[in-house]
């Protein structure tokens, strides 16, 4: 193919983008080489500049021949490309003629020979056998993202380029400053990507759709007002303030029932002049701020008031002042007050009206003003009653354009926001026209009204419109239909009123109050209002109470739904008595067209049908549609569910202060299925779903607020709440105290479902109740319910008339806070979009899987310490000496007084600067004679022969060295033991006991205060005295000396042995010999740099372990000066390491995780007080804990952040790691590098995968370095099933080599045959003649910029978790701290938590750390956030007290142990969840 000469650093940036991909795609093979080259021809062609051809000499090839080999160089993984690793290793990127053509300056450089930025050391970079020569190239070093989209064009615009350094650094900067784009996926290496397969569910393929034609906008009659209606809402006022001034404007029950209180049109009048004259004259005058005509003023009046707010109300009007009635703030359990306080700040509210009785009635401050509500900005209060008549020359002022807000309407969004729309005062009179004509209104009529009069339909009609024509109001306060539900049917029949609102749940309550029925007479009522109509389910209710009542002279035709919405006020209404609109509608749907958004005829008797009436026609003078739910607004088709939106003269104008959703729901352009706009009207929407039947009826089947859509089908809350009912509703709840709401689980919508259960409902009842609500809710809706929950009698959060705040709940429940009686969780039914469980391929051998790694290019994951030789060691005469006991013996003749050990205790004396108390020191000449007694004693009292085993039972102290050398200088064969403990020695005796019969100990030493413990009648009870082995004091020794020390044959021979109970709850004891222990504490002393001279402080458990190699062994080695504090010394006391550390300037200092956690917990508000006493830690170069397991970054950064205050420094603070196999493996050392931390992808983890991400990178988990590998340690990262050798992108067992690893198990408890290779393994692939030691423990190994101190790079390790703690579930490999990490940040009340697996079923344990009604708050909360993090359903949730977990003395949790006691029933839970 001819070359095609284009510049391209001229190319537009799209070009230069696709280039750079189609390179990508190439160098990956995602492309064959013939169809990259078309693809680039296709490309260039438009920008081709033909020259005649260059002759770049015989031996070269084409610059593009080049750029394509070197776009076939394998990259190791995707995560190398983008993080900027330099290769340290020796080998030249060149060939060697390459190389010295380089050297002299070749005619030509190729400035893009690097794709990536060299991070694997192993990847091959000689290529041989191509045909023809290379083209001398050079590598370039692009700091950070060298991705290969850079490559291309420097190939191309530099290939002919004479040599100039600054030129081609130019283009690179300009190639990386202009083609920057997202990075790349990983590459798909053996697993699949889990986010790609949790997509949310595609739609049904057979699911049925929408047949119709496209609906056009349907309008409704003309509106017609008719000619003797007033003006505006003052002049109706007025007219009916003075013609019929004597006549009743409202009347309100009292508590008894009684109609007493009554407000007459003369008396609304003058009421509302005082206040409008009061307001804008009198108010502000003792120094606050007053109000002026557009301000908006807070109207506070309780719901028995109507009167008050009638007159605030239009006080507000006349004065030009806007109204914003809102609820009385209370400090009981009404909920979304604070929101309520959020609209007034915005709205900028200072002044608040209210009655004399209310401002009575709410909190006083210390100096009597009303006390600040939380959330609500600071108001001045006016009180409306008992006012002074205004000056008879005072006038109103002037009206104010029609397009000035009337008042504010407060509402709540989806999302439980508190809102308020905007409603005009052109809008308010149009409102109260339309509804005039659509319920013919007429002069003196009598109206009774049951709902609240501050918002919605009771203030459009019972407020607005009853004042607008004159009417006679009836109220009836919710707290008298609490006692009395038939009050508002006596109110019709004594007042012969023609119209009644009231909503399904009053006109169910009143079928309740059958004993009232005989003396209702309904032959007066024209329009009963439904102002709930539009909810599905209130057809029950309007069928059952026309069939009790219509014998009381009910008329069907009286019974009017009525829908209606915040933002576009009444969406419709059925209008009686007009021959046009009295066409009513039923139909019966099916509930499945309904979920998938169409409307489909179902039979009448089915399960799966919804019955839905009309709610009438289109409001007269308003055109309405239906668009599509999602997506833009595209008009739906006939048989189509959408939202209907109305464009009216009434509507709401917009959110106030909110312009952006203002645009979004008030000024919708409808538009046709290809993008044409579909007339020039803006319409509002509704938020209520339905569709126009014949006739132009409107049907609502829901609303926006109760939409669940959940795998791809739409479900309504009141649908499932009606369900609910069916199910048994008055036996086990209460009807009306059901919420049901979505939340979103792992990409997809899950219903959750909570009800109120009778108090003497009993916890069997609840479960087959809610068992029969599950298999209702399937079966009719064919969705499952993911969690239903029973809360005690009037537990959920109301609203101030006594419903349920649905937002409130659902943040309660996602806060824990909700408290339930009974939950049950059903997610194994309802999460199915869970990724597929991995595949294993068992096909794949470990030489395939070598052979792709090097074809890769891949780094071999492995690493080692630096070498040990003779020349590291010093000149000190310890060398000379192959066993510990000649170091000790050496020792006590060579340096006699020097001190090898300090005993610590709790006390700190003195004053200024304070000193820890010295319990005991211990010099070499101490040590060695009080060793050679201990000896005397084994040989004299115990009778022991060479080679016997001796078990030392001390607590942490000096006597335990002593009785360690003790028994090494007559040839004995030391076991350490934990002592039991006093406050638990049921518990730990038992495990002293299994650790000296599984070690066959001949004698125990120990002391005296042990040996109290062991003969307590308690301990006897549970071993009896006899069956000890011998038991020898080591308080009472005989002063006899020892004839000579006893020397091993060879160092091979065993040492000492060391037991440790593993937390899967194995105990597992290994044989060190002497060349081991010796080897280790040389590694240990060169590593740490221990001279004689140096202080070190070890503050942990000495029985076994990188522990007891400090405690026992490292001073006698190396002879620096020890100074020991014992763990239960922190606890009396967790101030008493830091004092030591500070009274003896210590360098180096070790710890357990156990004590690092004391000290934080302890000292966290201790710090300042440190200080002033003088501690000081900047002296400390290396604080490392000793442990076992992966390091807790939260812990160790914790203790960092909390000491720096004392000088800490936070470099110092490091972690090691050691194991069965290789008691000390890491180690941070003086001169090591910083550690090392980086953040790895989960959910590559649970594959067996490492891919680096950045920081803060979803599903990212930062792994800390375990120290620095120890002199003489060398590791491989190996496959644990195919012992294949691993390539540093993959996870596997650390393998380990090294001279003090230990020789083999001494037995293993419970299983004598497990891993007869853990000591003698070889690679399957790599070197296999090595012999390598396996550990059990996963990790990895990367290459870092640090520099060691031996020149090289430095290559860090980090430990992941125990191979046999993993949880294997799905086919993935979870760690269970993982897991756990993510259940405790769930909930503030979850003090300790673990995992582990029983039947399949994963098990979650939970502390709880509060009172045991909060229990049940855990379960939803533990399971979702399972199900988000890691794609795990919990099988059971097991609700605990705090330290029912156990925890080993190195703080490890011991869960099977956990699971045992679980699966005997010896927990003693709080609750326990069992998840469908």
């Amino acid at each position: 193919m001819a070359d095609i000469n284009v510049d391209i650093s001229l190319l537009p940036e799209e070009v230069r983008r696709k280039l750079a991909e189609l390179n990508l795609e190439l160098s990956e093979g995602d492309i064959t080489q013939k169809g990259f080259d078309k693809k680039r021809s296709k490309l260039l062609a438009p920008f081709n500049v033909q020259q005649p051809p260059q002759d770049t000499g015989p031996s070269a090839p084409s610059p593009q021949t080049a750029a394509q080999r070197k776009a076939h160089r394998r990259l190791t993984r995707e995560d190398n490309r983008y993080h900027s690793d330099s290769s340290s290793d020796d080998d030249s990127i060149f060939g060697e003629d390459v190389s010295r053509d380089f050297n002299r300056g070749g005619r030509f450089r190729d400035s893009g020979a690097s794709s990536s930025s060299f991070s694997d050391a192993g990847a091959s970079p000689h290529h041989q056998g191509g045909r023809g020569e290379r083209p001398h190239s050079a590598a370039y070093a692009i700091p950070g993202n060298t991705s290969r989209q850079a490559l291309a064009d420097v190939l191309q615009s530099s290939r002919h380029c004479p040599r100039h350094q600054g030129k081609v650094s130019a283009k690179i900067q300009q190639l990386l400053n202009t083609l920057k784009r997202p990075k790349r996926k990983p590459l798909k290496d053996y697993f699949v990507e889990e986010d790609d397969a949790l997509e949310a569910p595609q739609p049904d393929p057979n699911a049925p759709k929408p047949e119709g034609s496209t609906l056009t906008p349907v309008p409704g009659e003309q509106l017609v007002v008719p000619s003797g209606l007033p003006r505006n809402l003052e002049a109706a006022l007025q007219r009916y303030g003075s013609s019929t001034y004597k006549a009743n404007a409202v009347t309100v029950l009292d508590q008894n029932g009684k109609p007493s209180i009554n407000l007459t049109y003369g008396k609304l009048l003058s009421r509302t002049h005082k206040i409008a004259y009061t307001m804008l004259h009198k108010v502000g005058q003792k120094g606050e701020g007053g109000i002026k005509p557009g301000d908006r003023v807070a109207l506070v009046y309780p719901n028995n008031d109507p009167i008050s707010f009638s007159c605030g109300f239009y006080g507000c009007l006349l004065a030009g002042v806007v109204p914003v009635p809102v609820e009385v703030p209370s400090s009981r359990r009404d909920a979304g007050g604070q929101g309520i306080g959020f609209l007034l700040g915005s709205l900028n509210v200072q002044w608040a009206l209210t009655s004399e009785a209310c401002h009575k009635g709410m909190g006083k401050s210390s100096n009597g003003d009303v006390a600040n509500f939380k959330g609500w900005p600071k108001l001045s209060w006016f009180i409306t009653d008992h006012l002074s008549k205004p000056p008879k020359d005072w006038h109103p002022p002037p009206k104010q354009s029609e397009d000035c807000p009337a008042y504010v309407e407060y509402t709540q969004s989806k999302e439980g926001s508190t809102v308020g729309v905007k409603v005009t005062r052109s809008a308010m009179l149009c409102h109260c026209q339309t509804l005039t004509v659509a319920s013919n209104y007429t002069e003196g009529e009598v109206m009774v009204c049951v709902l609240d009069f501050k918002r919605d339909v009771g203030l459009w009609h019972g407020i607005l419109c009853s004042v607008f024509n004159g009417m006679h109001v009836i109220f009836i306060p919710y707290s008298l239909m609490k006692i009395d539900p038939a009050s508002w049917m006596k109110m019709i029949t004594k007042y012969k009123a023609s119209v009644g609102i009231v909503k399904s749940r009053d006109m169910h309550w009143g079928l309740l109050a059958q004993k009232d029925h005989k003396d209702v007479n309904f032959s007066s009522l024209r329009l009963l209002l439904v102002a709930d109509g539009a909810n599905p389910w209130s057809l029950t209710s309007c069928d059952a109470f026309l069939n009790a009542f219509q014998s009381k002279g009910l008329k069907s035709e009286a019974i009017c739904p009525y829908a209606s919405s915040s933002e576009a006020l009444t969406v419709s209404i059925r209008r009686p008595g007009k021959t046009s609109a009295s066409k009513t509608g039923r139909g019966i749907l099916s509930m499945q067209g309904l979920s998938h958004g169409v409307v489909r005829v179902d039979s009448e008797n089915s399960l799966t049908s919804l019955t839905l009436q009309d709610c009438g026609q289109v409001m007269p003078g308003a055109v309405m549609v239906v668009i599509k739910i999602d997506g833009p607004p595209v008009l739906c088709k006939t048989d189509e569910v959408g939202e209907l939106c109305v464009c009216s003269g009434y509507a709401g104008t917009g959110y106030w202060g909110l312009q952006g959703i203002t645009s979004n729901t008030f000024q919708v352009q409808p538009l046709h299925g290809d993008g044409r706009s579909a007339g020039d009207k803006m319409y509002v929407r509704t938020g209520l779903l339905g569709f126009l039947g014949p006739g132009g009826l409107v049907f609502v089947c829901g609303s926006k607020e109760g939409l669940m859509s959940v795998s791809g089908r739409r479900h309504n809350t009141d649908d499932i709440i009606a369900t609910v009912l069916a199910v048994e509703p008055m036996k086990f709840i209460y009807r009306g105290r059901i919420a049901v709401f979505s939340i979103p689980v792992l990409k997809d919508e899950r219903i959750v479902i909570i009800a109120e259960q009778r108090p003497d409902c009993t916890e069997e009842e609840s479960f087959q109740w809610m068992s029969r609500v599950l298999q209702a809710v399937d079966s009719i809706h064919q969705v499952g319910v993911y969690c239903l929950a029973l809360v005690p009698p009037n537990y959920l959060p109301k609203t101030p008339l006594g419903g349920i705040h649905l937002h409130e709940t659902k943040k309660k429940f996602l806060d824990g806070s909700l408290h339930p009686a009974n939950v049950l969780m059903c997610p194994h039914t309802c999460v199915t979009n869970l990724p597929k469980p991995r595949e294993h391929r068992p096909d794949v051998t470990p030489s395939a899987v070598h052979v792709g790694n090097i074809v890769q290019g891949a780094r071999m994951a492995w690493a080692q310490g630096r070498e040990l030789s003779i020349s590291d060691e010093d000149s000190d005469s310890a060398r000379k000496h192959q066993f510990l006991t000649e170091i000790l013996r050496w020792r006590s003749q060579t340096t006699p007084d020097h001190n090898l050990y300090t005993l610590l205790n709790s006390k700190i004396q003195g004053k200024w600067p304070y000193q820890v108390q010295a319990q005991l020191t211990m010099t070499c000449s101490q040590l060695h004679k009080r060793a050679e007694r201990i000896g005397s004693m084994l040989m004299e009292k115990g009778k022991l022969n060479t080679g016997d085993h001796v078990a030392l039972i001390y607590h942490p102290g000096i006597e335990l060295v002593a009785a360690f050398y003790g028994c090494l200088y007559v040839g004995c064969v030391p076991v350490t033991i934990r002592p039991p403990h006093p406050q638990n020695i049921s518990t730990t005796l038992p495990t002293v006991k299994m650790i000296v019969d599984v070690s066959k100990a001949s004698a125990i030493l120990t002391s005296s205060i042990v040996l109290k413990l062991l003969r307590l009648k308690e301990s006897t009870g549970i071993v009896e005295t006899k069956a000890w082995p011998t038991i020898l004091d080591t308080d009472d020794l005989p002063k006899k000396k020892l004839a000579a020390i006893y020397r091993a044959p060879t160092p091979e021979m065993i040492c000492y042995l060391d037991f440790s109970v593993s937390t899967t709850g194995m105990l597992a004891g290994v044989k060190m010999s002497h060349a081991a222990a010796t080897a280790l504490c040389r590694s240990i002393k060169l590593q740490c740099e221990f001279y004689p001279s140096r202080d070190v402080a070890l503050c942990l458990d000495p029985y076994c372990g990188l522990g007891f190699g400090l405690w026992c062994l490292t001073s006698i080695y190396s002879g620096h000066h020890s100074i020991l504090i014992a763990p239960s010394e922190v606890e009396t006391n967790p101030a008493v390491w830091h004092t030591a550390v500070s009274n003896y300037k210590v360098r180096d200092t070790f710890c357990s995780y156990g004590v690092m956690e004391l000290c934080t917990r302890g000292l966290g508000t201790s710090t300042a007080t440190l200080k002033a006493r003088g501690v000081n830690l900047s002296c400390v170069r290396t604080c490392c804990v000793i442990a076992e397991e992966r390091p807790r970054i939260h812990l160790t950064t914790s203790f960092t952040k909390l000491f720096a205050n004392l000088g800490l420094s936070p470099r110092a603070v490091s972690t090691s790691f050691g194991c069965r196999v290789n008691l000390g493996m890491c180690l941070q050392g003086a001169s090591c590098p910083d550690p090392t931390t980086v953040y790895v992808d989960l959910r590559a983890l649970r594959n067996d995968r490492v891919t680096l991400v950045e920081k803060g990178s979803p599903h990212s988990l930062c792994v800390m370095e375990s120290g620095k590998l120890l002199p003489g340690v060398k590791v491989v990262i190996a496959n644990p099933d195919t012992k294949g050798q691993c390539a540093d992108s993959h996870l596997g067992e650390i393998w380990v080599h090294s001279p003090h690893n230990a020789t083999g198990y001494y037995t293993i408890y419970g299983d004598e045959s497990l891993h007869a290779d853990h000591f003698d393994s070889h690679l399957a692939t790599g070197d296999a003649r090595l012999s390598y030691a396996r550990t059990g423990f996963l990790g990895f190994v990367r290459r870092t910029e640090l520099t060691q101190s031996d020149g090289e790079r430095h290559d860090a390790i980090f430990v992941v978790g125990a191979l046999d703690e993993t949880v294997m579930l799905r086919g993935m490999r979870y760690h269970p701290i993982d897991i756990e990490n993510t259940v405790s940040r769930s909930h503030r009340k979850i003090c300790e938590c673990a995992v582990f697996t029983w039947t399949n079923l994963l098990v979650v344990v939970v502390e709880l750390e509060g009172n045991e009604n909060e229990a049940l708050d855990l379960v939803p909360l533990v399971t979702n956030v399972v199900l988000e993090d890691h794609y795990l359903i919990v099988g059971v949730v097991v609700v605990v007290d705090p330290g029912i977990i156990p925890i080993n003395s190195r703080g490890e949790k011991q869960r099977m142990h956990l699971r045992d006691g679980f699966l005997a029933d010896q927990l003693d839970p709080i609750y326990v969840a069992y998840n469908m």
